[in-house]
Order: structure tokens, then C-alpha cells, then sequence
């Protein structure tokens, strides 16, 4: 890596080695493993699939031992609301709004309407059939930046059969026009594993709590130890991000099959998260649909409440939202479906030790 010491170089060297003989006297890796996400082109693991999903906590001494404490169970919701003409609304309060999980009505705690700062993972497309679109679609994800929160984050990963970080997390446009500036353009389209690996990211370092992935690629997955259910389910489990995704389906690359297979995988995606799905005619719309993008997360509406069941009842839990408001018609609520609980444990006092 850039600017490491002698040790930690050594270190890099010999995963590195690792990595190579595991790839030649070994399988691929199992549909529950999470894949690999390589750090400025030095190979590091990312968590396993079916890891828990990060929690808070805090530790509280008693003697020589101590007791885990940890938050009460909050479900956030990020939710977008269009009226029947497809138009943002933003003039709507906590009452109109109606939150229930698995049937059963809950109580908001919290609710907030205002431009949050947020963390962002660009991943885009770097197979070989993306050549001739980078400048565009890079022009525009730096757009989509631009027009954004100027206290937001972002990081880049640029994916083919592997995702590869190509910029850490920052604010600076010119950092990630280096980052997007990677273009290989070869190799399959492991769409699946670079949006598990970047969600897995998001949850352990994003310094945001709302957090946004924006997918951008041109074809379907072709090359992901994971599927599409799979993806959902873990990006689920990290109870986020919101995913929208942008497929640049257009031109006789794919069949009309190929063509469907995409669409449905990046629809259910960005549906079950909260997001949209944009599939442009033309590269010259996609620099519109970013600031479409970059619009919608300005303006979202963060409900919270507590769930009426306890953390401890495992299962995916259906979340389903309804907005109303006097003179504004039928409203249109797009958030997230649902999610799965986080089952802590809490740690007992230790006994001293002599």
C-alpha cells in the first residue's frame, strides 16, 4: 500500500502469497462467504456473509469484570415520498405519517426532515464492456457529488470479476476523480460481491449513519460467489444502505433474456432498500438521472421507532409505511421493506482473577 512501513509491507507481501496459492490449490469461495474487497490493489478480506451485523455498545466495569450494555433495538427509515405525479414531497410532519411492522401499528420517537450529511459508496462497472462509457458515467458520478451535501463522504470501488477500492473515504471531488480514473475495463461483472463488500464497508466505517450505495454497470452479474437473493439478504441484515442503481442496458451487447435477467436484479435491489432503479437510453441521460439521485437523498424523511418485538425473536420483519395529507392526494411512500434483527448478548461479570 501507499506510504507503508517495512512491516506492514511484509505483511501485505505474504497475504498476498497466501492469496495466490489459495487460488491455486483451492475452490472458489462457498455462496456464504462475503468476497473480497482489494485496498489500492492489496488484497483484503472483507466480513463473512452471514457475520452479525455491527451494534452499538458499551462497557460498563464492575470490579475486575464488566457488563455489556447495549442500545435498545431502533429501526431507521429512510423514506422518499413522491405524490401521484411522480414530484417530491416535503412539507409533511411526523402525524401524517403511519409506521407498521408485520401488521402491527408502531410509535415513532423520532423524525426528521432536513438535507443529513451521508455516506456514499460509488461502485461502478470496470468489465470489459464499459470502456467507451467511463467518461461519462465517471463525469457524472463526480456530478452527483458535486451536488450534494457538501458534508457527505464518499468512497469508490471499481469492480469487474474483483472490487477493488480505488479511493477511501473522503470529501475531496478531486480524490475521487483519481479514484473513478482506474479504468481497466476487463474481465466478468461480479455484481453481487462488490455491492455485498461495499455495504459490508459502509456498516463498519462509514462515519454517517445514513448511507447510500450507487450502482452503476452495464450488464448482469456473471461472476459473484453470491446471488441475488443472497446480496439482498445481507444488505438487509446491515440495515442498509439504500441502493439506487443506474443500467446502462442500452445497445445490442445482451439479449433481450440478459437484458430482463439485469433489470429484475436491479430492481429488486434498490425496491428492497429503499432506492430506484434508472435504465437510461443513452449515456447522454445519465448525467440527469445523477442529479435525480443526488435530489432524493436530499430530501428524504428519517422516521425512527422502536420495534414492538424483542431483538431476540429472530425472522425478517416487513416494514410498511403510509403518508396522508389533507389537499396533497394519494402519496407514494418508498423506503425500505423490511429487516432483521440484530440478536445481541449480553456479556456476565467476569470473575477476578488472582
Amino acid at each position: 500500500m501507499r506510504h507503508c512501513n517495512n512491516a506492514l509491507l511484509a505483511i501485505v507481501l505474504a497475504g498476498a502469497a497466501l492469496s495466490l496459492s489459495a487460488q491455486q490449490t483451492t475452490k472458489p469461495a462457498a455462496p456464504d462467504q462475503a468476497p473480497p474487497l482489494t485496498v489500492d490493489r492489496d488484497p483484503v478480506r472483507s466480513p463473512d456473509a452471514n457475520a452479525p451485523a455491527p451494534s452499538r455498545e458499551t462497557v460498563q466495569k464492575e470490579g475486575s469484570g464488566f457488563i455489556l450494555h447495549t442500545d435498545v433495538e431502533e429501526v431507521v427509515l429512510n423514506a422518499t415520498i413522491l405524490d401521484d405525479k411522480g414530484h417530491l414531497v416535503q412539507t409533511l410532519t411526523k402525524d401524517d405519517f403511519q409506521v407498521f411492522e408485520d401488521g402491527v401499528k408502531q410509535s415513532i420517537i423520532s423524525f426528521q426532515h432536513s438535507d443529513l450529511p451521508v455516506s456514499i459508496a460509488l461502485v461502478v462497472d470496470n468489465s470489459g464492456s464499459m470502456s467507451k462509457k467511463r467518461p461519462a458515467v465517471n463525469k457524472s458520478a463526480l456530478d452527483l457529488i458535486a451536488a450534494s451535501n457538501p458534508q457527505d463522504e464518499a468512497f469508490v470501488v471499481n469492480f469487474s470479476d474483483e472490487a477493488f477500492i480505488d479511493q477511501e473515504f473522503t470529501s475531496n471531488v478531486n480524490k475521487l476523480r483519481e479514484g473513478l480514473s482506474h479504468i481497466e475495463s476487463r474481465g466478468g461483472t461480479a455484481l453481487y460481491d462488490a455491492v455485498v463488500a461495499s455495504a459490508d464497508k459502509l456498516s463498519i466505517d462509514a462515519k454517517r449513519p445514513k448511507q447510500v450505495l450507487v450502482l452503476i454497470t452495464d450488464g448482469e452479474d456473471n461472476a459473484s460467489t453470491l446471488n441475488l437473493e443472497q446480496t439482498i439478504r445481507r444488505v438487509q441484515q446491515l440495515s442498509g444502505p439504500v441502493i439506487y442503481s443506474i443500467g446502462l442496458l442500452f445497445g445490442d451487447e445482451m439479449s433481450h433474456s440478459e437484458v430482463r435477467h439485469a433489470r429484475r436484479a436491479m430492481e429488486m435491489l434498490s425496491t428492497e432498500t429503499g432506492g430506484i432503479a434508472f435504465f437510461p437510453k443513452s449515456l447522454e441521460q445519465v448525467d440527469q438521472i445523477a442529479a435525480e439521485v443526488a435530489r432524493d437523498i436530499r430530501s428524504q424523511y428519517t422516521i425512527v421507532y422502536h420495534s414492538t418485538k424483542p431483538s431476540t425473536e429472530p425472522g425478517f420483519r416487513r416494514v410498511q409505511v403510509s403518508a396522508e395529507s389533507k389537499g396533497l392526494g394519494k402519496l407514494n411512500v418508498r423506503t425500505r421493506t423490511g429487516y432483521f434483527p440484530v440478536v445481541r448478548k449480553t456479556k456476565k461479570p467476569t470473575a477476578p482473577q488472582e
